[in-house]
């Protein structure tokens, strides 16, 4: 990198810092992201500033087509969870390439993806509170947005309603439906009527659409499917019984370890052309090697239709760091941490190394792993005798996405070739 661009290297890619442009540029005149791939940067040229999560182009775009193709052969829809990633850029990709919308769990989430041009949103959440109720309202000035929330409580209903009364607005809810010992939705038929009867009573401001689940609370297949047929059950009853006021009611599920379960519970229901099943996965697009890789596994493992697909997903999502130090004969501190990688769900794993000046990375010894993170620093395990060396880059695979991209505000695009063709902003 010449003189000119170190700044600007730092500033890029130091992606923890300023809100909104995260420094790409020089620190005075930010550079916008489309116009990264004008700089020529390669990531073995170190040319940016390390550590740095990074995504690859190939394997993010084999995922979409995939999870697309997947939903396409079920009949169903795609509403990807938007709180993974954070990032308008993906979400204009999802939507690009055939998703129904983009779910999101917050108002401010909402607001984010509204602003830059997200038009179809479902809250898989509920809306509580004066001024997240008054984010909604000021969106729902625009005619053409299509927004859902959830309600679970007769007090969460008659507050939406007191709301959106005042604003002489309609919103259009979901009955979310839950399991003892679970998240929020109703438990049983006595909550679930409960739930109408106040929506009886502010008809003209909620619109009942549908209904909704979250079956990552349960952990086996059986009681997920009881949980997702009883979704069902009552679809079909409030169907009978005229319970719904939208043009299309709705029916949705799947987080990102059982969509293969709820794709095919909801697709044989046979409720009816007015009704649209709406999977949520999020973690997809990035993929990981952690727990979401073991999900993966068991998804190919016991659904026909991705065994028939004969591929699978891909991690996308990776971070780079300098070995900075080698102290011990067993042991090389990396230049990685906590404030840069998920660590909930399993530490990073190192899959590559690369020594500047040499063809191309290799993959790690498989014997090396991270034994332990502190905020800026990470412990890798080595063999006596292997080759490393401070200066080294590591690449490591991580586990479980959305924390990962909690920490950056700016992640480098990159093609096969390590060369830095785009940048991806996050806005958390």
């Amino acid at each position: 990198m010449t003189e000119g661009n170190f700044m600007v290297g730092i500033a890029a890619f130091d992606s923890h810092i300023t809100p909104l442009n995260k420094g790409l540029g020089t620190f005075d005149h930010p550079l916008a992201p489309e116009e990264m791939a004008k700089l020529g940067w390669n990531l073995l040229r170190e040319d940016l500033s390390l550590p740095t999560a990074v995504l690859y182009q190939e394997k993010l775009l084999h995922n979409l087509h995939w999870m697309q193709q997947f939903i396409t052969a079920y009949g169903v829809k795609l509403a990807p969870h938007g709180k993974t990633t954070m990032a308008p850029k993906l979400f204009d990709l999802q939507l690009k390439g055939g998703a129904w919308g983009i779910t999101l769990a917050t108002a401010h989430q909402v607001s984010v993806a509204y602003q830059h041009g997200v038009r179809r949103v479902l809250m898989a959440n509920q809306l509580v509170g004066k001024q997240n109720m008054a984010i909604i309202s000021r969106l729902l000035e625009d005619e053409t947005f299509d927004f859902y929330c959830l309600v679970d409580s007769a007090e969460q209903v008659e507050q939406l309603g007191k709301f959106f009364s005042a604003k002489d607005q309609r919103l259009q809810v979901l009955i979310e439906l839950g399991v003892e010992g679970g998240r929020t939705g109703v438990r049983d038929a006595e909550q679930v009527q409960s739930v109408l009867t106040a929506l009886e009573a502010w008809h003209e401001q909620l619109v009942l659409c549908g209904i909704e689940v979250y079956e990552g609370v349960l952990k086996d297949g059986a009681s997920i499917r009881s949980f997702l047929q009883r979704a069902v059950d009552i679809t079909r009853k409030l169907m009978l019984e005229k319970r719904f006021g939208g043009k299309r009611i709705l029916l949705s599920g799947a987080g990102s370890a059982w969509y293969d379960v709820v794709a095919d519970v909801f697709s044989k229901a046979e409720l009816g052309d007015l009704v649209d099943v709406v999977l949520r996965p999020g973690c997809y697009l990035t993929h990981d090697v952690g727990i979401y890789r073991e999900a993966q596994q068991q998804i190919l493992a016991r659904n026909p239709i991705a065994k028939q697909m004969h591929s699978s997903l891909q991690p996308a999502l990776q971070l780079w760091a300098y070995v900075q130090s080698v102290p011990e004969k067993d042991r090389a501190i990396v230049a990685l941490g906590k404030r840069d990688a998920a660590f909930d769900a399993g530490l990073p794993i190192p899959v590559l190394r690369y020594r500047p000046g040499t063809a191309a990375p290799v993959a790690a010894p498989s014997g090396w792993q991270l034994t332990k993170m502190m905020d800026q620093h990470a412990y890798l395990q080595i063999a006596e005798g292997d080759d490393i060396r401070v200066g080294d880059m590591i690449g490591f695979d991580i586990s479980h996405p959305c924390l990962t991209f909690d920490k950056w505000r700016c992640l480098p695009m990159l093609n096969a070739e390590y060369d830095i063709i785009d940048a991806v902003q996050t806005f958390f």
